[in-house]
């Protein structure tokens, strides 16, 4: 239940800087009358501008921050003291008294629960607080059109069935609770947003998960050519090794030495034979040219001691011949003694072939030199040391594949993607649901409150004694009719339309308080003076009588009909002097 307790006002409208305070949980059945002094009060029967209709505009101002007339709010502020103005309110649900304060000039705002000041929204401007305003308008259950007709009707208020069809709409689905259904939807359509977001930017991930896998397994795909061809290369090398130290290890390497030392000797005593060859080639030529020449001289030196020229064979008688044949002498003993020298040298040169002899077989040998012979061994342990080496690589490719196959390429989940898919479809089809006009929900939620709408509606109408029938339809539109003859709200006298308000408000409450939450204020302004017959105003106090005794409601009648004063609990008296209104201390309570 909602309890409404007390209402506090300061340089609001006609009130002045002295605070006013208005107890409304201690009341039954409460009429408001004023009296204003400056008009000359009760003796001149002044009623009018006291500032009865102020209070319900200070509720309305201090719950939702606006007026119930159409009134703007730097309006609102007393035009004498033009500022300082401040309302508060004190409330009581499930328990916790909350206390809302708000005010202009300067600007308040301010929400308590059980004396603790809320800042549901710090960042914002005072007064300004959209966060808190939301919480009281969730506190109270109501938007500000339905507080104006299920708690506070006011004569200048604009009559539900005189507003728009499509306001009459919003109200009728806030009071059945399709609005809740559209509130639901809104939040399921936010939710169906943030799903499709995820959703996306999950099928974003996968997409690229799946793209960066296959740029991966490309790599892992050319790393594993690149192995294939390291293992070949790996093995032919290993082979290779094999076959090579296979090889040295059937080289006798002392045989191989002993080889290399007759090859050395071979090869010496060859080269030492075609020089004694060459040699002896060249005396044996020089010994014919020498022994031609001495056969030469020999016939020159016969011609020349027989005093002819050996050349043309003439006699020679003179000093030249002697000369010519002592020449020839000297020539012929030189020549002879050159022959002797070269066949004394032959003969030794013969001499020294002999001693060579016969150089059999070149030796065979593995290596083509001595010193790669005596580098078998190392060349070897170098060979075994590169087998080993290369027996012991590893394959770097092979590393790389395994290091992308378990870590760089990412696993591709489509279990979450498919949820959210799921969820998805099915926050689309409650969403159709929920705001489908003909869904069976909505259906049914209309068919079970419209009906106990239509029930209690025709119960106050019977009560007041109005004869018409008013009848809220399935599409919730509003029908009237008297004797099966259809009208229009504006076909109503003054008096049967303001029974008409009352008891559609009667019905709204019930249908709310049914639905949502007691509570306990209602203010009724001026709409049981204006046109109203005597059986109307008694078929309307009378449930008004029924409805503060037997439901315990506070119901304030501001009126300007004395005459009621002996149908109600109480009287509250508003008294305006010299400008401002009073209620709190010039309070007139009639028991």
């Amino acid at each position: 239940m909602l309890t409404i307790k007390e209402l506090t006002v300061k340089n609001f409208m006609s009130v002045g800087n002295q605070v006013q305070a208005i107890n409304f949980a201690d009341k039954s059945l409460v009429l408001v009358i004023g009296e204003n002094m400056d008009l000359g009060g009760d003796d001149a029967g002044a009623r009018n501008g006291t500032g009865k209709t102020t209070i319900i505009n200070a509720l309305s101002y201090v719950f939702f921050g606006e007026a119930l007339t159409n009134i703007r709010r730097d309006n609102l502020v007393n035009k004498t003291n033009e500022r300082g103005m401040v309302v508060s309110v004190k409330f009581i649900k499930n328990g916790v008294t909350y206390t809302i304060e708000r005010g202009r000039k300067p600007q308040i705002f301010k929400f308590y629960a059980n004396d603790i000041e809320q800042n549901l929204e710090s960042n914002e401007a005072q007064g300004e607080n959209r966060e808190t305003q939301l919480e009281i308008n969730k506190l109270m259950g109501m938007t500000h059109a339905m507080f104006k007709n299920i708690i506070a009707l006011n004569t200048y208020t604009q009559p539900f069935l005189s507003t728009k069809q499509a306001e009459q709409r919003e109200i009728i689905e806030q009071l059945l609770g399709i609005t809740l259904l559209s509130q639901k939807a809104d939040l399921l359509k936010e939710k169906q947003k943030a799903t499709k977001q995820l959703l996306t930017e999950e099928k974003l991930t996968i997409d690229a998960r799946v793209a960066s896998n296959e740029k991966i397994q490309e790599s892992i795909e050319s790393l594993k050519i690149r192995s294939t061809a390291w293992t070949s290369q790996k093995e032919e090398d290993i082979k290779s090794f094999q076959e090579a130290i296979a090889e040295l290890d059937k080289v006798n390497i002392v045989k191989e030495l002993d080889a290399h030392k007759r090859l050395s000797k071979h090869n010496e005593m060859q080269t030492a034979l075609r020089s004694l060859e060459k040699e002896k080639a060249y005396h044996e030529d020089s010994l014919a040219k020498a022994e031609s020449t001495v056969a030469k001289t020999e016939k020159d030196l016969e011609f020349a001691e027989a005093a002819k020229c050996p050349t043309c064979e003439q006699e020679l008688h003179d000093d030249k011949h002697e000369h010519l044949v002592g020449k020839l002498k000297s020539t012929l003993t030189e020549s002879v003694e050159y022959v002797s020298k070269l066949k004394s040298d032959l003969v030794k040169i013969q001499q020294d072939v002999d001693a060579i002899g016969d150089l059999g077989n070149i030796p065979d040998t593995y290596y083509d030199t001595m010193d790669e012979a005596y580098n078998h061994k190392g060349s070897l342990q170098d060979l075994k040391r590169q087998l080993e080496q290369t027996e012991k690589k590893e394959d770097v490719y092979a590393e790389q594949i395994e290091e992308m196959q378990n870590k760089a390429i990412q696993k591709v989940d489509f279990e979450k993607a498919n949820e959210m898919e799921d969820l998805h479809r099915h926050q689309e089809f409650l969403y159709k649901l929920l705001t489908a006009k003909d869904s069976f929900i909505r259906t049914r939620i209309i068919e079970q409150n419209l009906s106990y709408l239509n029930q209690r509606l025709a119960y106050f109408l019977g009560k007041v004694k109005l004869p018409h029938t008013v009848v809220f339809q399935s599409d919730l539109t509003v029908e009237i009719s008297e004797l099966g003859r259809e009208l229009d709200f504006d076909n109503l006298s003054r008096g049967e339309r303001n029974r008409l308000i009352l008891s559609l408000s009667w019905a709204f409450r019930d249908v709310w308080e049914s639905l949502y939450q007691q509570i306990n204020l209602l203010f009724i302004d001026e709409l049981i003076d204006a046109g109203m017959d005597i059986s109307g105003v008694e078929s309307s106090m009378a449930v008004l009588k029924d409805m503060s005794r037997t439901q315990k409601k506070n119901i304030f009648l501001i009126s300007h009909k004395d005459e009621l004063v002996s149908r109600v609990n109480s009287v509250l008296k508003v008294v305006k002097e010299n400008g401002f209104t009073n209620y709190a201390n010039d309070v007139d309570i009639i028991v």
